[in-house]
């Protein structure tokens, strides 16, 4: 995204705190006027005591208290302004971060299948934190810098206008060095955020394959990917680094050369035979010399944060103007209810536009029919789930579910009817209760223990340190992946949708238990309609229909016994799986 783009949109999240912008430009104008005062006062007290046999120590004293009086004020001033300027940074951040998290549920399944979730994860997170320093660092410093060069330079030349004119013919040098700065950082910091964005990646790919990594002893090769990202990122920050660090010895030498030449054109005013001001003066110029050049130092550190925060700041709206799912809805609802008859007509899709998968797909499923899905790994199971719940569009073709096309429904209405049990189980940080309960948040207790025991998680669950208010998440040891499955199951048993999907759900149980568990599907599917995605094809015998695939098309239809006596594709998948385990 451009630069000019981006700060529009950032414009547009700040529109809504105008009322706390315009605040913050009063307060600051206040503290930035009391903070040019003092000088005066200060230069007036010096008066007071520079004349011979005319010291006015009462006179000192009273200037003394009002500088006290203003310094104090200024300071409660500039507290209040950070207060507001804190909570509407981290308000717009909020705003910001809530939208990209909102965009991610909305993401289409093929876009975070095919994006790191590491960079994601970065943009929401680090890519957030960078522009909200960046925008913090700019409302708590540039309109009291601005201000500040604005109130000295009236202030200066209400005093004296020939010395206020070498401050003023200096200017553009501090103007210069911002925009070059400006200029050549923006790229820079997008370039380290990206190179931040991929190693966060591999990091993120580190942690979660750990074991993997071990198993293989692929150390060295992660070690040395690291490194290598390592590098990138060190050599894009060190460019960023490098523009944005000119900047202060830059101004610096500026804003010495300044204050040594009104030093010395205030001297020369100052002596005899001039005496164009009085030494009260002098000191007062000087002290605006240096808050005068003080701001453009403060005010070019903020640019070159502020480019940083824009090239985050892009690659965040990047992220949330990633088109949505689509969802054309033309069907409010099924007003009598799901039946479960399934119609795919003429379907054709391909994860890669000229390496087709699935061509020509045609197969009804009536009410209550159990259809098992087989196939060599990579031949288009899983795929054709995918098309069902919409989680992927075909190329081409259609998918009716009781005579109703699905792309006329909507998504969320139409996996509201479907239950799902993957091979990668998920479980949400929260009780064992509230993830059993995950489809149907309602369900009382004696539900919940009822589905549990039907697919004989019970018992393993009491075991569990506070049974079914034991917290569990993903991640944690607390319990096995055969346990996480279970619950993943039990889920869809309480929930009761009317078709469901079963991919590899018995892939990681013992044989016993998959008997168990086969058992409870029976009474599960009974009257639903259902697909079964299965390797081992003990757990599909009983199907009504058998689907077996190869290469992405359907090579062979029919029940297990018609199947058999084809002496087909079928049949050679069942011999390696059973007769030669049998005669070993």
């Amino acid at each position: 995204m451009k630069k000019q783009s981006t700060l529009k949109r950032v414009l547009l999240y700040i529109r809504p705190h105008i009322g706390l912008v315009a605040l913050i430009v009063l307060l600051s104008a206040a503290a930035v006027a009391m903070t040019l005062y003092v000088p005066i006062v200060l230069g007036h007290a010096i008066d007071l005591i520079t004349g011979k046999d005319r010291v006015d120590i009462n006179g000192v004293l009273n200037k003394i208290s009002l500088i006290a009086v203003l310094v104090i004020l200024t300071a409660v001033i500039q507290w209040v302004i950070g207060v507001i300027n804190n909570r509407m940074t981290y308000s717009i951040v909020r705003q910001i971060r809530t939208d990209a998290f909102l965009k991610i549920q909305t993401l289409p399944v093929s876009y975070i299948d095919s994006t790191s979730h590491g960079a994601m994860l970065n943009r929401v997170i680090a890519d957030v934190d960078v522009f909200s320093d960046g925008l913090l660092m700019g409302f708590t410093q540039l309109f009291t810098g601005v201000m500040t060069i604005v109130g000295t330079l009236i202030f200066m030349l209400a005093l004296n206008v020939k010395i206020a004119l070498i401050v003023i013919i200096l200017t553009p040098g501090s103007i210069l060095i911002s925009k070059f700065v400006a200029s050549k950082t923006f790229k820079l910091f997008r370039d380290q955020a990206a190179a931040r964005e991929v190693q966060s990646a591999v990091i993120e790919e580190s942690i979660t394959t750990a074991k993997t990594i071990k198993a293989f002893c692929v150390e060295d090769r992660i070690i040395e990917k690291f490194e290598k990202t390592n590098d990138d990122l060190k050599k894009a920050s060190v460019g960023a680094i490098f523009y944005s660090s000119l900047v202060n010895p830059s101004t610096r030498f500026l804003n010495g050369v300044i204050y040594a030449l009104v030093a010395l054109a205030g001297a020369v005013i100052v002596l005899p035979p001039v005496r164009g001001i009085s030494v009260g003066i002098l000191v007062c110029f000087l002290g605006y010399a240096n808050q005068y050049t003080k701001p453009f130092n403060e005010i070019s550190g903020v640019i070159a944060e502020f480019q940083n925060a824009l090239a985050c700041a892009g690659r965040i709206f990047e992220l949330i103007d990633t088109p949505s799912e689509s969802d054309n809805a033309s069907v409010d609802s099924f007003t009598n209810g799901v039946k479960g008859k399934i119609e795919i007509r003429d379907l054709c899709f391909s994860y890669v536009k000229d390496k087709p998968l699935i061509e020509n797909f045609n197969i009804t499923v009536e009410p209550g029919q159990m259809v098992a899905i087989v196939g060599p790994t990579g031949c288009g199971k899983t795929t054709i789930i995918n098309l069902l719940m919409r989680f992927y569009e075909p190329d081409s073709g259609r998918i009716y579910l009781d005579g109703v096309d699905i792309h006329s429904i909507s998504r969320r209405e139409l996996r509201e009817n479907y239950g799902m049990v993957l091979q990668d189980t998920w479980i949400k940080k929260g009780t064992v209760a509230e993830n059993i309960a995950l489809g149907k948040p309602n369900a009382s207790i004696d539900e919940i223990v009822a589905a549990a025991k039907q697919v004989h998680a019970h018992s393993f669950i009491k075991r569990l340190p506070k049974g079914y208010d034991t917290v569990v998440d993903n991640e944690g040891a607390v319990l096995s992946q055969g346990q996480r499955q279970l619950i993943s199951i039990a889920r869809v048993m309480l929930a009761m949708p009317a078709v469901l999907i079963l991919d590899e759900a018995t892939s990681s149980i013992d044989i016993r238990t998959e008997g168990m568990i086969q058992a409870a599907f029976d009474k599960l599917t009974a009257g639903r309609t259902s697909f079964v995605v299965a390797h081992r094809l003990s757990t599909v015998k009983n199907a009504d229909l058998i689907i077996v695939m190869k290469d992405g098309h359907i090579v062979e239809t029919g029940n297990h016994t018609e199947l058999l006596c084809r002496k087909g594709f079928y049949n050679s998948i069942y011999e390696s799986q059973f007769l030669h385990s049998e005669e070993e």
